[in-house]
């Protein structure tokens, strides 16, 4: 059986879409963040819990203010990227829980009572919702150069608070000159599905 999203569509998604180390200098609109989260804001997470919170850097003050947080070798493509994202986990999203899965509103004390519970499981569902945008940022025909080399910590503090965990940061825009390394590999189906 083949897939239903046509071909064109599954090249823009995966096979085409590549990670982006340098951009074109046209802007990344509000309109076009407001298109991608519409539409990954569908993506499944447990109980509908929705951690995952967006930073848009915008101003060139609130990059000055990231840059020195970036691993040495990811400040370039951060300094020149039209739009940069801080994706993060609400470790508190479970106030919103009685709105977000009203079939079991009860859910946000019985699971979701302790600190360490709603750590673990915004880390895991917001990164769900990292990959999500990531395809959405495709989908709109823009590229997105997703990092985890900086100093998690300091961009905590400088842009979060305590309630929330830094996960990744995304370069977002047209991809420019020379953007992507080559492909590189991946597993053959028989290297990663068992059936048992």
């Amino acid at each position: 059986m083949s897939l239903v999203l046509d071909p064109a569509a599954q090249d823009l998604l995966f096979r085409e879409a590549r990670t982006a180390n340098t951009f074109t200098d046209e802007p990344v609109s509000e309109e076009q963040v407001r298109a991608i989260y519409d539409l990954v804001k569908y993506g499944p997470t447990a109980f509908n819990q929705t951690p995952l919170r967006i930073t848009l850097v915008r101003s060139p003050e609130a990059r000055e203010r990231l840059l020195p947080h970036m691993a040495e070798g990811n400040r370039p493509k951060t300094a020149t990227a039209p739009l940069v994202a801080i994706l993060a986990a609400d470790n508190e999203f479970h106030e919103e829980l009685p709105a977000l899965f009203p079939a079991f509103p009860a859910a946000k004390d019985a699971f979701f009572a302790e600190r360490p519970a709603r750590e673990r499981s915004a880390a895991m569902n917001a990164a769900l919702q990292a990959a999500y945008f990531i395809v959405g940022v495709r989908a709109a025909g823009l590229a997105a150069g997703p990092m985890t080399g900086f100093d998690f910590e300091g961009v905590r503090k400088e842009f979060l608070d305590d309630d929330h965990t830094p996960l990744m940061i995304v370069n977002i825009g047209k991809p420019g000159p020379d953007a992507s390394y080559p492909r590189s590999p991946r597993l053959a189906y028989e290297d990663v599905v068992t059936t048992v």
